[in-house]
């Protein structure tokens, strides 16, 4: 089987598909309050972005991840998830959700073979985090999460954007709910992807350090070698099954180790999160209509593009002009 490797030697094992750019959510981090959305025909079907995963799983790839936007608002997600579960190769299958719409997924998703699910929650006063989301109800998160338990999902991670005045104030909040609930949480930096108006990044940085160092302050935290061929530094706490993650792009950064590519919806081949090399993967999605090998041949002579790392900074300014659901969360 041919692998995908970069110049560095770093292979590509995990692949990050974004199935939608839209979301019924606002996060103030994530996009603007107004947005503009692509047109249908600028979107991958769900057919291509079935092609683009088994392209992907046929190259060596273990992992993927669906996201968006919000991955649950794409009419037909349960037929995708279904199609892309049964691919041979896939070990691990996973999803970014804001979780609103898990009640009503949630057990189709995992009857489709989907095996793990990342939910976004970076509040859990109702009033904060309707203003951090500016659209979303609290409740219907946290009762989405019920439901991906009661689906049968083991394996549930809450990520919380930390930012400093915002919400710094709720880490030990948020780490005590998951430990409660049973589930892993990450805390991330945010990263600085699209003009966002609602905050100065550089005023509301919080870095991973900040957030170990609150948690310290009541649980202790033992580094762990577990890794999901993601990004997060996993720790464990000695009381507690829940596992506590960093994912750093700025006060760790982790290019040295990077294993990862994403999709956008429109078909871009990202080959980093911190710039813009891509490669146009839906002309020849709809040139050959069906055909792997055009597609994958093109995947593989990608991976030369792939930078070494990014550079992002802590300074506010606005490195990548795309927004994170533009990019694929």
């Amino acid at each position: 089987m041919t692998v995908l490797i970069d110049k560095f030697s770093r292979q590509v094992r995990y692949v990050r598909i974004s199935v939608t750019d839209r979301c019924d959510f606002r996060c103030v981090y994530c996009m603007s309050e107004e947005m503009t959305f692509l047109p249908r025909a600028e979107v991958l079907s769900l057919e291509e972005l079935s092609q683009v995963a088994r392209a992907f799983t046929e190259l060596g790839v273990e992992k993927i991840r669906l996201t968006g936007g919000e991955p649950l608002v794409r009419k037909g997600i349960d037929d995708l998830v279904t199609d892309i579960g049964a691919l041979p190769g896939l070990k691990d299958f996973a999803m970014t959700t804001n979780g609103a719409g898990l009640r009503r997924h949630a057990r189709a998703l995992r009857e489709g073979g989907m095996t793990r699910l990342n939910v976004s929650l970076d509040s859990l006063d109702p009033e904060r985090f309707k203003r951090l989301t500016r659209t979303g109800d609290l409740a219907k998160v946290i009762d989405g999460i019920h439901a991906a338990q009661d689906a049968g999902f083991e394996c549930i991670k809450l990520n919380a954007v930390i930012l400093r005045g915002r919400n710094d104030d709720e880490v030990l909040d948020l780490v005590d709910f998951a430990r409660e609930e049973q589930l892993d949480i990450s805390f991330i930096e945010e990263m600085p992807l699209g003009d966002v108006s609602d905050h100065s990044r550089g005023e509301t940085f919080y870095s991973s350090d900040d957030v170990q160092t609150s948690i310290e302050s009541r649980h202790a935290l033992i580094p762990s070698p577990e890794t999901t061929l993601g990004p997060s530094r996993y720790f464990r706490m000695p009381d507690s099954d829940s596992r506590v993650g960093f994912i750093s792009p700025h006060s760790h950064n982790f290019c040295s180790t990077c294993n990862r590519v994403r999709v956008t919806v429109e078909g871009r081949l990202l080959l980093c999160l911190g710039n813009e090399h891509s490669v146009d993967l839906r002309d020849t999605l709809r040139r050959y209509p069906g055909e792997l090998e055009p597609l994958k041949d093109q995947i593989i002579a990608a991976m030369d593009l792939k930078p070494e790392r990014h550079h992002f900074s802590t300074d506010g300014d606005v490195q990548v002009v795309r927004f994170m659901n533009m990019t694929g969360g």
